[in-house]
């Protein structure tokens, strides 16, 4: 079986009912439930969420949710690999037999189909344990710097002070969308960032942090400009 694992935990602090808020006329989780349903890979799509409000949503949304999440993996402390291995061991329990897992945000309105295909046809090749999206950092982080309390800076890379950027070695940042993986990879809990992990290259414009008031704006016009683009 493959299956599609939408962690939704209720009680975000900085936005509150963040993951069923709606986002441009529906659901911000809807966005991440309508990729998977839409892609033909995958035999289950659940959220495993703690929140009767949101298993609802999901459920009128095509979603299913065949569990309420046990509070010990609903907690601030709780991580995205305890939720995971939570719903692997509940399906394992019912007798599925699962190969592979995708990890997919509820709040992630940029997911495109073809990079959550990328990263399947990737681990499906057997070469890799994991795929995940990336995307460039905007300026070189080897000329970042550091303030002082007194206001002056100093640079981390020291030795890049008089590199030109074209020569600099592009460097990327995880997406925060997907993590695909064998089933066998999670349970053995492999090294993730790591030679066996694939990376999908996103634009910059496909990804945005959503974590306060000003990112949702943001991320709101920047998804209605590319919708505009795309129609062209």
């Amino acid at each position: 079986m493959n299956l599609a694992i939408i962690p939704a935990r209720q009680g975000s602090k900085r936005i509150p009912e963040k993951n069923t808020r709606l986002f441009k006329g529906k659901p911000i989780i809807a966005y991440s439930i309508e990729s998977a349903l839409r892609a033909t890979f995958f035999d289950k799509v659940i959220v495993s969420t703690n929140d009767p409000k949101t298993a609802e949503i999901a459920e009128q949304l095509g979603a299913e949710v065949p569990f309420i999440r046990p509070e010990k993996y609903s907690h601030d402390k709780a991580t995205t690999m305890d939720v995971v291995r939570h719903a692997m061991d509940w399906f394992e329990d019912q007798g599925a037999e699962l190969d592979k897992i995708c990890c997919i945000y509820a709040t992630a309105p940029f997911i495109q189909c073809s990079a959550l295909k990328e990263g399947y046809l990737a681990i499906d090749q057997e070469k890799y344990d994991f795929a995940f999206p990336v995307v460039p950092f905007e300026s070189p982080i080897q000329r970042a710097l550091s303030r002082k309390a007194d206001g002056t800076v100093e640079m981390f890379y020291p030795e890049h002070e008089n590199t030109r950027t074209q020569d600099l070695e592009p460097t990327y940042h995880d997406a925060g969308q997907f993590y695909w993986g064998t089933a066998r990879a999670f349970r053995e809990q492999k090294l993730f960032f790591g030679p066996k992990t694939y990376s999908i290259v996103l634009p910059e414009e496909y990804a945005q942090d959503i974590d306060t008031e000003s990112d949702w704006l943001k991320a709101e016009v920047l998804h209605t400009l590319l919708e505009e683009k795309n129609k062209q």
